[in-house]
Parts: structure tokens; sequence; C-alpha cells
């Protein structure tokens, strides 16, 4: 008798909003310029301007961006006077994207 793990799930097991969540995280690290960023935050936090400028970005597209991560809570910011500083929010995402980084660079 095979015992039954938490790995063994199916699908219909997930709740709609778990499903929608997974979804829209994977949709962000699909888009090149997120995976940039998350990637850059990875090594340290940034504000918008320093990211902008070490990817080679417009800083509207940058906002953009941070704004869409930040609502899925994979990056946080803080502020410091007029600036705002951006680091990542969930490690666990950061793995995966490392992860996959490692494993495409691989052959």
């Amino acid at each position: 008798m095979t015992e039954f793990r938490e790995t063994d799930r199916t699908a219909a097991d997930l709740d709609e909003e778990t499903l929608f969540l997974v979804a829209q995280t994977f949709k962000a690290l699909s888009d090149p310029t997120r995976i940039r960023i998350l990637h850059l935050l990875s090594q340290g936090e940034h504000a918008v301007n320093g990211i902008a400028e070490k990817l080679n970005l417009l800083q509207s597209t940058v906002s953009h961006q941070l704004r869409f991560l930040k609502n899925l809570r994979l990056v946080k910011s803080r502020r410091e006077g007029t600036s705002i500083y951006y680091s990542p929010e969930d490690e666990h995402v950061l793995d995966v994207l490392q992860q996959m980084i490692h494993h495409t660079q691989h052959d």
C-alpha cells in the first residue's frame, strides 16, 4: 500500500485562488525584463533609477514592471527620503529563478 504524501496531490486539490496565483507567478517569470529586474534585485536592493541605469531601461518601464512584481508580492519597497528602494520579498521565487538560470546555463 502506498503512503499518501503532500506531493501526491492532484490539480483538483488546488483551489482557484492558488491556481491563479501560481499562474500569475509563472507569468511574472515569463517576461525577460522582469527576470532581469528580479535577478538584479537578488544581488541587492536598488532604487528605480539604479535599476533603469544598470539594465539600460527606461524609468517608466522599470516602474511598470516593479508595480506588477509588487502586486504579486515578489518585491517589496522601502522609502528613504525621496527615494524608494526595492528588494525581493519572496526568496522561494528567487530560488526557482536561480535554479532555472543555472539549468539553462549547463549543457
